[in-house]
């Protein structure tokens, strides 16, 4: 065995070295190795594209925490008790509750959210995209793509389609972008008190807002019609109207953040791909999918079992929590080939990857984000084709959720 040869990975270690500058070196080893298995810690990992799809699509699992068998309080129960006077009450977001509850919201939510709501917003995010350029443009030295483009773009986005007061909108931005980090187990531990902060301070706004919306009597916006939103006499309840517009701007805005920033380092660290989308503009559609597929916003998605259930030559209990890892899933050359680690704006199955879950709890903001990708990568690409890294990315630390906090580039 070659002494410098790094060591066989025999489960996930986020706390090794650079594993958030490259997380899919420790995935591939994973995924030869030991592709399903029960960590040390607890729960069950899954990294092929096979499995990882049957389990997002397997009837007998749940989304919801209080299914886990726990030897003692949940993790929602546990950070609300590092906080004074928190009750980990249930959520009922469409992301974290299973069917007839999923079932019956979404079904509710899909009226107002339409693929036509979010085709409408084509040329207005194309407008704002090329405000931004245009300031962009005028810029001298290095610029942040993350806080100049990426950020504010799909809150922008996300909060016009609503037609939210323009006065919240800076407020509720930096909310959302910590009220995310529920998601990741180590984020969710050391910030706990500033995220339940931020989830209070977000539902009283968006709760003002639906009020404010009410009392005008206002149409053509989404968060209107979630509030006319009806199915046989079937209204959303206060409750989940809140809920749901507050999931609306996580995962309208932040996910979209982290593609058009992944995308674009993706591009600059292959500039003959960079160069095949600036000379052919119709690989717009098919190079968000494949720059979705090759570094994902979303890395893992979670499932309970409520009954035993097998995936591969294994046996997941009652109870026991798996993760799929939809990054490792993504690049599985048994589903991509041999150049599933490379980056190909042509591949032809680019649109089968799973950064968008699959099954019952598929993304409902994957019609947005692809139009906001669409919009955005091209265009960019394409203004300043001699666009160039112009110093070290700061990853944003995260285990769930992948990106970038600050991606600085030389436009010129």
């Amino acid at each position: 065995m070659d002494a410098d040869a790094p060591p066989t990975v025999i489960g996930l270690n986020p706390f090794e070295p650079g594993f958030y500058d490259d997380p899919y070196r420790q995935y591939a080893e994973i995924q030869a190795t030991r592709p399903i298995h029960k960590s040390d810690l607890g729960p069950w990992l899954v990294t092929r594209w096979d499995d990882v799809h049957a389990v997002l699509r397997k009837p007998g699992t749940s989304v919801e925490e209080r299914n886990i068998a726990h030897e003692g309080p949940s993790r929602r129960e546990q950070l609300a008790d590092l906080v004074e006077g928190r009750e980990a009450r249930r959520s009922r977001a469409i992301l974290n509750i299973d069917p007839p509850d999923h079932t019956r919201i979404r079904r509710l939510v899909s009226k107002a959210f339409t693929p036509r709501a979010v085709e409408q917003i084509r040329a207005r995010t194309g407008e704002m995209v090329e405000e931004i350029l245009d300031d962009l443009a005028t810029r001298e030295g290095p610029v942040d793509l993350i806080s100049e483009l990426a950020f504010p773009l799909p809150f922008a986005v996300i909060s016009e389609m609503l037609g939210m007061p323009e006065g919240d909108r800076d407020q509720l931005r930096t909310w959302s972008h910590l009220v995310t980090q529920f998601l990741d187990p180590i984020l969710a531990f050391q910030n706990a008190e500033a995220i339940f902060e931020a989830s209070d301070n977000m539902w009283a706004v968006v709760n003002d807002a639906i009020a404010w919306k009410r009392a005008r009597g206002d149409e053509g916006d989404l968060l209107s019609a979630l509030i006319a939103a009806e199915d046989d006499g079937d209204t959303l309840s206060d409750a989940e109207l809140v809920e749901n517009v507050v999931l609306l701007f996580l995962a309208g805005h932040e996910t979209t953040v982290n593609l058009i920033g992944n995308g674009t380092h993706a591009l600059l660290e292959h500039p003959d791909q960079r160069a095949r989308l600036v000379a052919d503009p119709s690989l717009d559609a098919n190079a968000v999918e494949e720059l979705l597929r090759f570094d994902s916003p979303v890395q893992f998605s979670r499932r309970i079992a409520l009954e035993p259930i097998e995936i591969g030559e294994h046996v997941v209990a009652p109870g026991e929590f798996v993760m799929t890892c939809l990054g490792a899933a993504n690049r599985d050359p048994d589903k991509f080939g041999p150049t599933a680690a490379e980056l190909d704006l042509g591949r032809p199955d680019a649109r089968e990857h799973v950064s968008f879950g699959s099954g019952v709890h598929h993304c409902l903001g994957a019609a947005l984000a692809r139009l906001e990708g669409q919009e955005v990568i091209g265009r960019l690409v394409r203004r300043f084709p001699d666009m160039a890294a112009a110093g070290d990315p700061t990853h944003n630390g995260r285990l769930v959720l992948r990106g970038y906090d600050v991606l600085p580039v030389s436009l010129r």
